[in-house]
Formats: structure tokens, C-alpha cells, sequence
């Protein structure tokens, strides 16, 4: 994925960022035995994809037509095709 651009936007450092801060809330707070800790750990989690995609639909995501390996695909398509 790494010759993809695959993640290397705003919206989705954004929404990753978000949700691994709600992911340390929550062990935090389940290793002090808190569950309503916990939870509000899981609902930050659940922010992070809701902001994500919140970006993505702004245009602060990779739209799919312009997405490399869908032209990288295309690409190796039309070269089996000649060969």
C-alpha cells in the first residue's frame, strides 16, 4: 500500500490520530477498572471515524478516480494485452 498514497491524507491522519487517543483513554481506563471510562474511550474511537469521514466528504480525502493503483491496474491490463 505504501506506492498507493493509501491513508496519506488529512481526513484520514485526522481520523486515525482521534481514534488512537480514544484507544489510550480506554486502556486507561479498563486497566484502572472504570467501565464509564472505558466507554467515553470508545466513543472518541467512534469520533475519529465519524470525523474522518466528515473530512472525506469535505474533499479532505483521495477521491477514487484519481486513486493509483486503480491507474497502476489499468496500466498492467494493457500491457498484458500487447505481450
Amino acid at each position: 500500500m505504501a506506492g498507493s498514497s493509501h491513508g496519506h491524507t488529512p481526513a484520514a491522519w485526522t481520523g486515525v490520530i482521534i481514534s488512537f487517543i480514544g484507544f489510550c483513554i480506554a486502556g486507561m481506563f479498563m486497566v484502572a477498572a472504570q467501565p464509564w471510562g472505558f466507554w467515553a474511550g470508545m466513543a472518541v474511537v467512534l469520533l475519529g471515524g465519524v470525523v474522518g469521514y466528515i473530512m472525506k466528504m469535505m474533499g479532505l480525502g483521495q477521491p477514487k478516480q484519481n486513486h493509483p493503483v486503480h491507474q497502476v491496474s489499468g496500466e498492467r491490463a494493457q500491457a498484458g494485452a500487447k505481450g
